[in-house]
């Protein structure tokens, strides 16, 4: 017997962050971590997508995503969030 898949109603929503800066694979996990702590980053759901060097794109649940930009603006680090999209697709035009 084959389980039903999820409703689209009851799966996680996630948003995608493109971001901006210098240093950012080292300073986007210390940055939340900092400000949200270990539990807070689980509940995000933080998955890197695509890293460059000055610029990443980020998924992040949607419930947890105010939280993700706040620690962003709160830290020293020289981190801008440029674009918030439900799609990559539309992200990446």
């Amino acid at each position: 017997m084959a389980l039903k898949s999820l409703k689209p109603s009851m799966r996680e929503k996630k948003r995608y962050l493109l971001l901006k800066g210098n240093n950012l694979n080292e300073d986007v996990e210390k940055t939340i971590l900092d400000f949200i702590g270990i539990l807070g980053m689980s509940k995000a759901g933080f998955k890197w997508i695509k890293r460059g060097k000055n610029s990443a794109i980020i998924s992040v649940n949607r419930e947890m995503m105010n939280e993700v930009r706040a620690s962003f603006s709160a830290s020293k680090n020289d981190i801008v969030v440029e674009k918030v999209s439900g799609s990559l697709k539309k992200l990446k035009k």
